[in-house]
Parts: structure tokens; C-alpha cells; sequence
């Protein structure tokens, strides 16, 4: 089964040179057979890399000790999800995985594409065959994972502890398939500028590729940052770190992306623009790869790897951003400009969304980036951390946020300001007074606590009133409102759902870092500390032993004011005999949408433990503003206008009842 997936493995590689190399020479010299190649030869591309992948996942599941990859990264004792998990938990796994979703998407493309112009088709499916074929022979050539080793040991070294866990087993392929996912819509770009010709109509087949990945890279952010936050025991959510910035840059330029796409299809505006974005947005996903694979960086999240890996994968890095790059600035002139629209409208809204969010991907790229260049340049050290990031990507949202609710409420081309304000004086109202209501009772000590849950608010509420505006309520009855309401496009339900994601989001992040309170004590057996209304009483250790872990718990109590027990927190502090490695399982109980997490320290002499002990306000409207987020982009992607081929089927299905 190894060599099968090893012979598949390298079949792949060959079958995307081809995919590469037949439709683009169909293109160029109108020849429709070898245009038409390109489809079945992804199809056939991404069962040979399933197949592949299929016996590293075997090889896991079976322990097949004579395979290096297992051997480092697996352990007979180890369960049997964390045996599948880590086929990925590793960098030649990972590489498997990332190029599987590569040939999926390009698959994907070749299926649902057949209603795309022959030669963008073509284009499109030669460039994601050359993108696979740089990085199949990367795997081949540095990062095999079906290596044998002989002897075969008894026992394997287990896999990292820390990724040990179920957010790990869903975390990489979320994200793997938001970064990949923006090939496609890299390629169209290409595509484009290979043939000279963009219009209305490919920013209507770019949207529903740059949306999926938007989503999927979305829920890719959210649990990996769920996952640090309740794994590592040290109560954060996102600490800026260079591989969470890799993750957060291409989400930033994504959504640029999206809303961009959406001014080209409706006023064939901005077309340069989102050509670049789109370029951009991928770009940005090979930089992330490259950050977490070079060994540029030390972080829980980077693979350790050799230079030759890192260089390897720098130099596909300058081939494709340097290569489009220079294509774009070649061929951009030569396409026609877009349309005009006043200043005031929703192109001129989506334009200054795009101006916002441009420019916070320079700054996280500029904090990211800086260290190891300076690094590299001087060989002196620097950390760039979460006071930079703060101070300069925070005032970038706030005028961004604060314009969110405007957008939907102006109409193309030309709209009026003062109109959009009148329908958004009950969200503004209620944002002013949750603002006063916690400065007054919450927290008198910061005015800027009370501005950002005042922010939260109006994004929540200005989400809701578009959907108000455009059901008519207060302008017609009820009963008509709500028909009109039932009956909006889906895609009006995804944008609101998606900025009212934003607003939960954002509560929780000003909630959680402005209000939460920390206790650092010793506890022993029988004593409680208040926490924000709650006892939290601690019960005494007690050990454990896993299938192939052991711990120790503490146990506490959570009771209320009145003294009744509500729940119980375990926290652990865990050993990995394998690999000879500590973790800190945190104890997390949820209150509402706030929580109490309780991790464990070291013990001290007289037989206590020291205790870390925080009350974090609000802080799963994080998460939930993500899920929320997803659901909505979702549901914009069910909207039949935004799916390929949706105006041809119409057209055929019209002319066909026009005949009959």
C-alpha cells in the first residue's frame, strides 16, 4: 500500500505537468481537443493524490512502523483519531493534505466549470496544474513521506502532545482549504491576464471560489485560535503570533477580494484592482507556507525543517508572486477601465472597505516581516508583538467598523448619505445607550471598554436594520413585511449574517480584553476564591491515566452566591511518556457567553498548587461571531445568482419555454 501511494504520489506530479501544458497550448492555438484534456486530467490528478493520501492514512492507522513518517510522528498507544489526525500532523503530511485539496479544487473546477468560456477554462486549469506541479515535485524531492526505514523500530516517537487534540484534527484542513481555495480565483486572474479580457462576467465566476475560501478560512482562524486558547493553558485567544498573522493576511486580503468582486460584477468597476487582490490573496497563502515550512520562525504552529526546504519552497514563492506580478504589470494596461460612480454609494462604500482592510494587511505583513528582515540584514533581534499590533491595527478597523453598517444601505451609483443615517438612528441609539449603560455599571475606569461594546452593538444592530429596511418594516404591514422578509435572496441573509457576525466578534474581543480578571494564587484541598460573583472551590488532585498520557486533575467547584454547586472544573497537567513532554489541559466552565478557565501551575512544598484563575466576559461571541460569519457567507454561496453556470441554465431554460 506504501509503494502504491508513493507510485501515485509521483503519477500525480506527471498528470499535472500535463494538465499544465496541453489546455495552455490549446488556448494559445485555438486547438478545442487539447483545451478539453485539461478537464478529465485534473479529475484523474486528484484521484491519484487521493489515492496517495489514502495509504499515508493507512500506513497511520495500521502503525506501519517501517515508514519514517509514522515512525516520527505516530505511537501504537496513541487513539485511533489522533492516528488519522496525525497524517497531518506533520510537514510532509500536511504537504500531502495541501496538495490533496489543490487537485481537489482544481477537480472542482473541471466539474462545475463546463459553462466558462473554453479558453478561460483552459487557462484556469493549466495554471492550478503548474501550481501542483511546483509543489508535488517539492514533496518528492525534499519532503517524501513514504520513506522506509530499516530496521523497522517496535515503537513509534508519538506525535507532538500538543497536537493531540480534536481542534488539531479539524484546524489544518479548514485552513489548508481557505488558503488553497484561493488558487483558484489566483488562477483566474492569470487566466485573465493571459488573454486580455476581464469583465462582469468573470468577477461573477471569481466570487463564488473567493467565498468558499473565505469561509473555510474563517472557520480555519477561529479554531485554530480555540484550539490555543483551551490546549496551552495560558488563557489567550490570539497573541499576534508571525504563523497567526500568516493565516490572518490572506483572510484580510480575501475579504478585500469579496467585496471587490461584488463593484466589478455590478458596475464593471475596480476591475484592475480585484485582479491585483486576487493575486494578492494567494500570494499571501504562499508567504504563510513558507513562513510555517522554512524554519524562519519558532513557534508551536511552524513545522521545524531544513534550509533545503526553505529554499525550496522560496524559490516557488518568487516564481509565482514575482511571475504574476510582473504579468500584471505587463498586461493591466491593457485592459479597459471600469465604470464611474459617485463618492457617495456603495461602490464607494466597498472601495473604502477595501482602502481599510488593503492597508491593515500592509501593516500586519510590515510587524511580520520586519524582525527577520532586520534579522537577516544586521543579525540583531527584535520582537514585534501585540503593543505594535494594537496601536496600529486597531485604529484601522474602528473607522472601517463604524462605516460597516452604511454599505448595505446605499444605493449604486449614486446614494444619499443622510437617508442611510435616518434608517440607522435606532441602531446608533442603541449602540449610545449600551455605550452609557456600561460606562455607568460595568466599567467606569475605561471609556474605551464602553466605546468598543458600543461598536459590537451598532454592528449587531446596523446588520439587523438592513434586513428591516429591505423587508419594509415600518413602511408596510406586517404581514407584507414579513413576506417580503421570507422572500429576500440569500445572499441579503449572508451579508447581514456575516457584519452581525463581525459586531458578536468584536463584543467579544473588547469584552473579554477590557473586562476580564485574573487570580494567580496557591490553593490546597477545601479553599475558594470569589471570581466575578461565583466560589470557585478547589477539591484536590487526583490522577489519571490515559491511553497513552498520564495526569494529574484538580477538581474544583463552581458554586453561586447562595452556595449551590452549578459545576465541576477539571484542569490537568498531563504527561507524555513517549515524547518525554508536559501539557496544561485548561478547565473551562461556560456561564452564558462568558466563561470561567482555570489552569494549573506547579506545586509548592507545603502541598499546595499554584492556580491561575480568569473570568473572561463574553469571550465565546468570538467564536460564535465566526460561526456566525460562516453561516453567512454560506448562505450567500447558495444564492443560485452567485453560483457558475446559474445565468446560462436560465437562459437555456427560458428559450426552451419560448419554443414550447
Amino acid at each position: 500500500m506504501v509503494e502504491t501511494g508513493h507510485f501515485a504520489l509521483v503519477l500525480a506530479f506527471a498528470l499535472s505537468l500535463v494538465q499544465f501544458v496541453l489546455p495552455l497550448v490549446g488556448a494559445r492555438t485555438g486547438d478545442a481537443r487539447l483545451m478539453a484534456t485539461g478537464g478529465p486530467v485534473a479529475v484523474t490528478g486528484f484521484a491519484m493524490t487521493a489515492i496517495s493520501f489514502a495509504a499515508l492514512t493507512v500506513a497511520y492507522v495500521l502503525s506501519d512502523f517501517s515508514v519514517l513518517n509514522v515512525v516520527e510522528n505516530s505511537h501504537s498507544q496513541k487513539p485511533m483519531l489522533y492516528k488519522i489526525t496525525g497524517t497531518w500532523g506533520n510537514h510532509e503530511g500536511s504537504m500531502l493534505l495541501w496538495v490533496l485539496i489543490l487537485t481537489f479544487f482544481g477537480a472542482l473546477v473541471a466539474l462545475f466549470g463546463r459553462n466558462l468560456p473554453a479558453t478561460l477554462r483552459a487557462n484556469v486549469l493549466a495554471i492550478q496544474g503548474l501550481i501542483g506541479a511546483a509543489f508535488f515535485l517539492f514533496i518528492i524531492a525534499t519532503s517524501n513521506p513514504f520513506v522506509r526505514v530499516s530496521p523497522a523500530p517496535i515503537e513509534g516517537q508519538d506525535l507532538n502532545p500538543i497536537l493531540q487534540d480534536i481542534g488539531l484534527a479539524i484546524h489544518p484542513p479548514l485552513l489548508y482549504l481557505g488558503y488553497v481555495g484561493f488558487s483558484v480565483c489566483f488562477s483566474f486572474a492569470i487566466a485573465a491576464l493571459i488573454e486580455g479580457r476581464i469583465d462582469a462576467a468573470w468577477a461573477r465566476w471569481v466570487r463564488p471560489w473567493t467565498l468558499a475560501a473565505w469561509v473555510f478560512l474563517t472557520g480555519g482562524i477561529a479554531m485554530g485560535s480555540y484550539w490555543a486558547y483551551y490546549e496551552l493553558g495560558w488563557g489567550g485567544f490570539w497573541f499576534w503570533d508571525p504563523v497567526e498573522n500568516a493565516s490572518f493576511m490572506p483572510w484580510l486580503a480575501g475579504t478585500a477580494l469579496l467585496h471587490s468582486a461584488i463593484v466589478m460584477e455590478r458596475r464593471s468597476a475596480l476591475k484592475i484592482w480585484t485582479l491585483l487582490l486576487a493575486i494578492m490573496a494567494f500570494s499571501l497563502s504562499l508567504l504563510g507556507t513558507f513562513l510555517v515550512r522554512s524554519g524562519v520562525l519558532t513557534s508551536v504552529h511552524a513545522f521545524a525543517t531544513d534550509p533545503s526546504r526553505g529554499l525550496f519552497i522560496l524559490m516557488i514563492l518568487v516564481f509565482f508572486i514575482g511571475g504574476a506580478l510582473i504579468l500584471f504589470a505587463w498586461r493591466a494596461n491593457t485592459l479597459a477601465p471600469g465604470g464611474i460612480f459617485a463618492p457617495i454609494s456603495r461602490e464607494g462604500a466597498l472601495v473604502l472597505n477595501n482602502l481599510f482592510l488593503s492597508t491593515a494587511v500592509t501593516t500586519v505583513l510590515v510587524g511580520t516581516l520586519y524582525p527577520l528582515v532586520l534579522e537577516s540584514i544586521t543579525g540583531e533581534k527584535i520582537s514585534v508583538g501585540e503593543p505594535f499590533f494594537n496601536l496600529t491595527f486597531g485604529p484601522l478597523m474602528v473607522p472601517l467598523l463604524l462605516a460597516v453598517p452604511f454599505g448595505p444601505l446605499l444605493a449604486w451609483k449614486r446614494a444619499d448619505l443622510w437617508a442611510a443615517s435616518q434608517r440607522l438612528v435606532f441602531a446608533f441609539g442603541g449602540a449610545v445607550l449600551v455605550m452609557l449603560l456600561t460606562y455607568s455599571f460595568i466599567d467606569r475606569a475605561s471609556v474605551l471598554a464602553a466605546f468598543g461594546i458600543g461598536l459590537g452593538t451598532w454592528l449587531v444592530l446596523g446588520a439587523l436594520t438592513d434586513l428591516a429596511a429591505k423587508s419594509g418594516i415600518g413602511n408596510v404591514s406586517p404581514g407584507v413585511a414579513l413576506r417580503r422578509f421570507a422572500g429576500l435572496p440569500r445572499s441579503a441573509y449572508g451579508t447581514a449574517l456575516a457584519h452581525l457576525g463581525v459586531g458578536l466578534t468584536t463584543l467579544g474581543v473588547v469584552g473579554v480584553m477590557s473586562l476580564q480578571t485574573e487570580h494567580i494564587l496557591t490553593m490546597k484541598p477545601g479553599d475558594s476564591v470569589a471570581v466575578a460573583g461565583y466560589e470557585v472551590r478547589f477539591e484536590g488532585l487526583q490522577p489519571y491515566r490515559g491511553p497513552n498520557y498520564t495526569e494529574d486533575q484538580g477538581r474544583f467547584l463552581l458554586l453561586n452566591s447562595s452556595g449551590r454547586t452549578l459545576t465541576e472544573i477539571v484542569s490537568a497537567k498531563r504527561f507524555y511518556p513517549a515524547r518525554q513532554m508536559p501539557t496544561t489541559e485548561a478547565g473551562i466552565a461556560t456561564r452564558g457567553v462568558s466563561q470561567v478557565y482555570i489552569a494549573l501551575g506547579d506545586a509548592v512544598e507545603d502541598g499546595a498548587i499554584v492556580v491561575r484563575i480568569w473570568w473572561k466576559p463574553l469571550v465565546t461571541l468570538i467564536w460564535l461571531g465566526c460561526v456566525v460569519m460562516m453561516v453567512g457567507g454560506t448562505l450567500s454561496l447558495l444564492d443560485r445568482r452567485l453560483r457558475i453556470g446559474a445565468p446560462a441554465k436560465r437562459r437555456k431554460r427560458l428559450a426552451e419555454e419560448a419554443a414550447a
